[in-house]
């Protein structure tokens, strides 16, 4: 009988603690710390590796990309940028489903996060689609699906991750990202018609905040054009976030990790003197709310990189790559092979905490097969974000299901026609490379 190295009694831990419902952070710190005793190593260690692993100038960007877009959320600018393009789509097919497509396409410029894209602009994107005629799950499936998108459209909280653990230029990944989250949104849209697929939920009660959607600001009696004019000069601010944004970076004004100060700042200055809506209690309870949830980011990344630790210490990194690499001669095999494990692992498990577990294997085989860490960190972070709309765990549905008070199970059915859509985008994502890299 084979015998099980350290390491991998490491990893057994770790998924019997989290079927046992222990936080995800601390299973990756008991199992860590069972190898390290294991191994013989002191715990007066562990503070040391915690601090190591987590005292990195770029991480600096989670916190302020989550402030900035909780900030953007309570400003009003999502519902401007939804007024914007339901104007501009008029009476095109689909209409707040093409609009909900593009307005998650815009906020995941703005969040970094699926799922407080999903409790920032679901509710009134869910609102306008159910008054348009689709039920509210297959709603909230294009909403759990377009806030999903915040994984790759720039700037992504996991592509920063990913950037400081293949430790390759995080301003290559966003952009390398844009045309493949174009292309990703584009299948959304592809979706659309088969929302008759999916059945309606019950009957909304007159009551129902889902049931009514107010347009009454659209001035349906100004000409097209006027109307368009307002809402865009009503909606400007927030459509210039990504300029500013990516334009500072690109244009050498600031790094990535600045620009995620300057989208605080910014959104700071929207709320304060342009919209007026921003008040110091608000902004306390944004700030409040952006380090709780920086926290929680936080208390993994440093965990992971403890359990990360003891995978190189013990010799995982090259078992288990050798083994995926004596899978097939065939590169896309075994990319497929890795984009499987990511998949499954993302039913399961948060994608940083699936990052630091499967990063340490998958960047060294992607290395020995020759293919590009911009490219392949382009499709891990399409795969991951299929994760957030896969049940059982997958995030985004708990949040949807909380915002429409409707059944996990019906939410999970009004996504399928979304999520065969991601699918295919993460397969064009690898196939072709050129999606990735045609901006480089």
């Amino acid at each position: 009988m084979m015998e099980l190295t350290t390491g991998t009694q490491m990893i057994i831990v770790f998924f019997v603690l989290v079927l046992l419902r222990v936080p995800v952070a601390f299973s990756l710190a008991l199992s860590a710390m069972y190898a390290m005793y294991q191994m013989g190593f002191g715990f007066n260690m562990v503070g040391d590796l915690i601090i190591t692993g987590i005292a990195k100038y770029s991480l600096l960007a989670i916190p302020f990309f989550i402030l900035a877009g909780n900030i953007m959320g309570i400003t009003g600018i999502a519902g401007k940028m939804i007024h914007f393009f339901r104007v501009l789509v008029g009476s095109l097919p689909g209409g707040m489903g093409l609009v909900g497509t593009v307005v998650c396409l815009f906020w995941g410029a703005v969040s970094g996060s699926g799922p407080a894209s999903v409790a920032a602009i679901g509710p009134l994107i869910i609102r306008g689609m159910v008054a348009d005629g689709y039920s509210r799950p297959f709603a909230a499936g294009l909403v759990c699906t377009g806030a999903a998108l915040s994984l790759i459209i720039p700037p992504s909280i996991g592509l920063v991750i990913y950037g400081i653990l293949a430790q390759t230029s995080i301003a290559d990944l966003f952009l390398a990202s844009v045309v493949p989250g174009l292309v990703l949104g584009t299948l959304m849209l592809c979706a659309l018609p088969f929302a008759k697929w999916v059945p309606p939920s019950e009957k909304p009660s007159s009551g129902d905040v889902f049931l009514h959607f107010d347009d009454s600001a659209s001035d349906t009696a100004l000409p097209y054009g006027k109307r368009l004019g307002k809402a865009f000069i009503n909606a400007f601010w927030g459509l210039f976030t990504p300029v500013v944004i990516l334009g500072g970076i690109y244009g050498g004004i600031f790094t990535p990790t600045e620009a995620a100060i300057v989208a605080s700042v910014y959104a700071m200055l929207v709320g304060f003197v342009i919209y007026r809506t921003l008040t110091l209690r608000s902004l306390f309870d944004s700030v409040v709310q952006s380090a709780s949830s920086s926290a929680v980011v936080m208390l993994v990344v440093a965990f992971a990189s403890l359990f990360g630790w003891v995978v190189v210490v013990d010799g995982l990194v090259s078992d288990y790559a050798d083994a995926l690499l004596g899978i097939s001669d065939n590169a896309w095999a075994i990319v497929l092979v890795m984009m499987l494990i990511v998949l499954l692992t993302g039913m399961f498990m948060d994608a940083i905490t699936i990052m630091f577990i499967t990063l340490p294997i998958f960047l060294p085989v992607t290395v020995s097969l020759g293919l590009d860490l911009t490219w392949f960190g382009v499709a891990l972070m399409t795969a991951l974000s299929i994760g957030l709309i896969t049940p059982p765990v997958g995030i985004n549905l708990f949040v949807a299901a909380n915002i429409t008070k409707l059944p996990l199970g019906k939410i999970a059915v009004g996504v399928l026609p979304f999520l065969v859509a991601a699918l295919v985008g993460l397969l064009l994502i690898i196939y072709v490379p050129s999606l990735s890299l045609f901006l480089l």
